[in-house]
């Protein structure tokens, strides 16, 4: 396994010519944040990263997290130094607001550092991971006391944060979940029941874990609507705010994954007792309303998690490709063996990769500058435009960049031949790590249902063609460029492919035809993907030929424009072939009996 090498320059790249970075800082809300900060920045995190961090992506598999009798977890060898370096650094809190220890930078920033903490361990990043998203569900619903209460540690990474939604019978269906709250006098409630699948629900990181939990009042109404949202912590706090008491949560286990071995994954027990001590956010039965701030925060982070192995997997099957000699490449001297970068289905699925990891992080930094606008644009329109898009690009971004990672990762295992599939080389972890992207935070199926159902048809459609002109003012952009003009030409058609698909799905749903426009919704997701990485790209591209018509000779430049041609040229044309899949309705889909599934061909 190859060290790690973050790619601190094409985040820096992407986030200047996709993010406007240098403009956002003119923003009231990022009155302290100086753009010519982005660069030490990212250069002193990936220095920390590599060294701290990234070292530990091997062990964290091997050796992983280990459930104790005692029902406490001890975390992978190395992982509580690394943590407390983390914390001690203040990395977890650059995006987080100054009243509560906060950097105050934008999320699109944070973002970059997300993906390069990911790449040097996906296992280890988790933890940070979900206690972002449970600072952003208590700075958004929380009273100001529990904010004052909680957010401080959480935002410094002295506590850690997780979210509980998911039960035995009640996965992906979530208005299914049975965990009880009952109201006692003082106004907290007891909470009792179970939860699966919590990510760091336990571990010995952080002196406290503050649970965020989903849960039933007694008198609640059924389904989804009857979903409150409850702080419960590891230890209560005493009248000064430390942890004391031990909560009545218990972990009973820890999952045996396919990967992530070194974030536990636990199963937790409310309520073997007297019943976990348990704090209302808001209001009752608005639980589910406030828990996606923390899941639609998630499901961008996730996207990064596919980007972020994408590119570990990439570096691994690079550096394996220049190393090992194999046969004799076209145009070789006889009786040499080449390395294996010099044959051309290697330097394909190279370049294939490269490309892919370079469309799926502009989207995913796309979307994160919605993110910024969103929260902070200084005027109403644009915080309405920001809240739009991020809406249209998070499911988008979650489905089609973890999908994509796992192919990758598995391109990776194919450069690597035979000592691929031996787990001796390391690059097996990574497929087996980014297995999981795809399913957590909502499967990749709901994200498509998502994007279809909910997010085509608002403002009557405007909003995806607003998405859809701004690609088009891209390709006009890029037109006139002499090396870009073939690349236009295919992104032009790709997206006269969506425009096409994305009438067909809207008349249906008009009509009532959900069934047939939900069965085209995960090639649709898939097709957007690849339409909106294609424009990321793009831009990107003519930022590059714009620099060097400049003057600019950096090397960068000129593979940038070399990786979106290939990108266009090679990867786009796949949005054509997907067109039918999205066209054809859903009879053939439901043709045969569920019995004939398990019938003998």
């Amino acid at each position: 396994m190859a060290d790690y090498n973050a790619p601190v320059w094409d985040l820096q790249f992407a986030l200047e010519t996709l993010a406007d970075i240098g403009s956002i800082g003119d923003w009231p809300d990022f009155a302290d944040f100086d753009a010519e900060m982005v660069e030490p920045v990212l250069a002193e995190a990936a220095r920390f990263i590599e060294d701290t961090v990234a070292p530990l992506n091997r062990t964290s598999d091997t050796v992983g997290a280990v459930w104790n009798e005692d029902a406490s977890v001890t975390t992978a060898p190395g992982f509580i130094d690394a943590y407390r370096a983390y914390v001690e650094s203040g990395w977890g809190a650059v995006p987080f607001d100054p009243s509560y220890g906060g950097g105050g930078f934008p999320w699109s920033v944070a973002l970059t550092l997300q993906e390069m903490l990911n790449s040097a361990s996906m296992a280890f990043a988790l933890c940070p991971l979900l206690t972002q998203g449970g600072i952003d569900l208590l700075a958004h619903h929380a009273s100001e006391g529990q904010r004052e209460t909680w957010l401080p540690k959480l935002v410094s990474g002295e506590w850690s944060a997780t979210m509980n939604l998911t039960e035995p019978d009640a996965g992906s269906d979530v208005g299914a979940l049975r965990t009880k709250a009952e109201r006692q006098e003082d106004g907290t409630y007891r909470i009792t029941g179970q939860k699966i699948f919590i990510t760091y629900g336990e571990h010995d990181m952080t002196d406290n874990i503050v649970h965020l939990v989903l849960a039933r009042t007694p008198d609640a109404p059924p389904g989804t609507k009857g979903i409150s949202t409850f702080i419960v912590p590891k230890y209560l706090l005493d009248d000064d705010g430390n942890p004391t008491i031990k909560n009545d949560v218990r972990c009973s286990s820890i999952e045996h994954k396919l990967g992530i071995h070194g974030s536990p994954t636990c199963v937790l027990q409310f309520g073997d007792e007297e019943g976990a001590i348990g704090e209302l956010i808001g209001d009752e039965n608005r639980g589910m309303e406030y828990m996606f701030t923390m899941m639609n925060n998630a499901r961008l982070s996730v996207g990064t998690q596919g980007v972020a192995i994408a590119e570990r997997a990439y570096q691994d099957a690079v550096d394996y490709s220049t190393e090992r000699t194999q046969g004799r490449a076209l145009g070789a001297p006889a009786g040499t063996s080449s390395p294996i970068i010099d044959h051309p289905d290697v330097r394909r699925n190279l370049m294939t990769m490269r490309a892919y990891i370079e469309a799926m992080r502009g989207l995913a930094i796309l979307d994160a500058a919605a993110v910024d606008a969103e929260g902070h644009h200084p005027t109403e329109d644009g915080r309405t435009a920001g809240a739009e898009r991020a809406a249209m690009l998070t499911p988008i971004t979650k489905a089609w960049c973890t999908d994509t990672g796992c192919d990758i990762t598995s391109i990776a295992v194919q450069i690597h031949g035979g000592m691929g599939f031996v787990e001796e080389t390391g690059v097996a972890q990574h497929f087996r790590d980014a297995r999981i992207n795809p399913i957590y935070e909502g499967t990749n199926g709901i994200q498509a249902l998502d994007l279809v159902g909910r997010k085509l048809p608002m403002r009557g459609g405007e909003v995806i063609a607003d998405l859809f002109a701004d690609i088009d003012r891209t390709i006009a952009s890029a037109s006139p460029v002499e090396t870009l003009k073939e690349a236009a030409d295919q992104l032009a058609d790709a997206l006269s492919t969506c425009k096409a698909s994305t009438e067909l799905l809207l008349s249906r749903m008009a009509s009532g035809e959900m069934r047939d426009a939900f069965s085209g919704a995960t090639p649709y997701c898939t097709m957007l993907g690849h339409l909106c990485g294609g424009w990321a790209l793009l831009q990107q591209a003519i930022a590059a030929a714009e620099r060097q018509e400049a003057g600019d000779a950096d090397v960068r430049l000129e593979s940038k424009i070399t990786t979106t041609r290939f990108y266009c040229d090679q990867i786009l044309p796949k949005v054509r072939g997907l067109a039918p899949a999205v066209a054809a309705d859903a009879d053939v889909l439901f043709a045969l009996d569920p019995a004939a599934f398990g019938a003998a061909t």
